[in-house]
């Protein structure tokens, strides 16, 4: 059977295409259509249907414009309520796509709408799962997203409905079939995905403890264990997912403003727009326009930028390597973050070539912080708390990163300190928010905490640079 996963890395995120017979079917859609619409041209097939797994939290999909420029039918299973014209399927429903059939599995849990469809070969066969949010490689779905939307779907509720699903729709299935999930590990939709993307459902059987033998009030409390608060983005992302949202051309198109320094300044001035500078941490901690804030491309940007950045309405200005502005405007829009008025021409050397105001932050190599805690013994580990517990320098200070505007108070502004992540990514988004809110006497830990475990040469041995602060 020919499927097709098409993944993307920055959110974690497969959507599906599959192909028979001329006819062609997605499943979970970004927002930027045009490489499925691509990919259909070159099989010289039409898309027949866009199916849906349900109403999406992390993530604005792609089902109305890509509709709306093939003619598909939008699908979605059964309780869904759309504002805008799709088939809401029933249970065991079978849709054809060439040779091929969809049978719809109502597999409530993760949203009361959520739905696996079963894939059925030329020849009749079962041959695979698109399971959207139920099923997960070694994990399921959270339970406690559409309460966010709907107060009465408390995350008890929602997780005795998915023990429900799991064993009376998935479960019984063979276990050669392939699972083909909406996530992978990265993804806040679940605890603890696996790297891998696509399993049989027979070892998931034995592999994935959602599976394993148990009552369902154990169940419910192994899933609701370790749960994080999702990020502030996610129910706005559900509502335009069910309500609708602006072509993601016309976003596009009011986005790609080129500014010069002059105008540039007088916008950030005139609109208080958010100022995003998303090149990498090195290249942002060597200059950068003050007040900036740095989510780099390189990173989990769409991620970041939803759990830094409350307002989905903001207006932003983007700073971005030559080249990749569009790309920062389309991962923006992804997470329904469409305000993007204009961008810095030519990018941040434009700005110096200005001869325009600019900030700086200090970075250490791991080899360096072992000299510098003589002098500077208070660190601030800004890692999940999950990775501080496991292990961390001693003496250090825990403050997530998605915690920290909550922390302000705890950072000091009169003495000097060190901040630090895993790898130098989160830390430099820290100390763009620092530097931001007037603290200075700070050095950020280039290489982070993965630096510091691959340093393990005795602090006597160093020769100890002069101080940085």
């Amino acid at each position: 059977m020919k499927i097709e996963q098409i993944y993307t890395g920055c959110l974690a995120h497969a959507a599906y295409y599959i192909e028979n017979n001329g006819e062609a079917a997605i499943f979970d859609p970004l927002r930027e259509v045009q490489p499925y619409i691509d990919r259909a041209t070159k099989d010289k097939a039409k898309v027949k249907y866009v199916f849906e797994t349900h109403f999406h939290a992390d993530f604005v999909s792609g089902h109305l414009d890509l509709a709306k420029k093939t003619g598909a039918k939008i699908v979605y299973g059964p309780t869904a309520k759309p504002h805008f014209e799709a088939i809401v399927a029933q249970d065991n429903d079978i849709f054809e796509v060439g040779n091929y059939k969809i049978k719809v599995l109502h597999t409530p849990g993760h949203t009361m709408e959520s739905t696996t469809y079963l894939l059925i070969d030329e020849n009749g066969d079962d041959q695979g799962i698109i399971t959207g949010d139920t099923l997960f490689i070694g994990d399921v779905g959270r339970p406690d997203l559409a309460q966010h939307v709907i107060e009465d779907l408390t995350e008890e509720k929602l997780a005795g409905h998915l023990y429900d699903s799991l064993h009376e729709k998935i479960l019984p299935l063979a276990d050669h079939l392939i699972v083909y999930p909406n996530h992978g590990a990265g993804s806040a939709c679940g605890k603890m995905m696996s790297k891998e993307t696509t399993d049989t459902l027979g070892h998931q059987k034995g592999t994935n403890y959602a599976l394993q033998p148990m009552e369902k009030e154990e169940f419910i409390k192994q899933l609701l264990t370790g749960l994080t608060p999702p990020p502030g983005y996610f129910p706005k992302n559900v509502l335009m997912n069910i309500q609708g949202y602006e072509s993601i051309d016309h976003v596009l198109e009011k986005a790609k403003v080129p500014l010069s320094p002059e105008a540039f300044e007088a916008a950030a001035n005139e609109t208080g727009a958010l100022v995003l500078d998303t090149r990498n941490a090195e290249e942002f901690s060597k200059g950068f326009i003050p007040n900036s804030i740095n989510i780099g491309l390189d990173g989990n940007f769409a991620m970041w930028v939803g759990e830094m950045v409350a307002d989905i309405k903001q207006k932003i200005l983007l700073v971005a390597e030559e080249g990749k502005e569009e790309e920062a405007m389309i991962r923006l829009s992804r997470i329904g973050y469409d305000h993007t008025i204009g961008y810095l021409d030519r990018g941040f050397n434009n700005w110096k070539y200005a001869h325009k105001e600019i900030d700086k932050v200090s970075r250490i190599d791991a080899r360096e912080l072992a000299c510098e805690m003589k002098d500077v013994p208070l660190i601030f580990d800004v890692r999940k708390k999950s990775e501080f517990d496991s292990e961390h320098v001693i003496g250090a200070q825990n403050i997530p990163l998605n915690q920290i505007n909550s922390h302000l108070a705890e950072l000091p502004k009169d003495k000097p300190f060190i901040i630090h992540c895993a790898g130098g990514y989160r830390s430099m988004l820290a100390a763009s928010i620092l530097k931001a809110r007037g603290w200075e006497k700070f050095i950020d830990v280039r290489d982070g905490f993965k630096g510091i475990k691959e340093t393990n040469i005795p602090i006597s041995e160093y020769v100890c640079p002069t101080t940085l602060l």
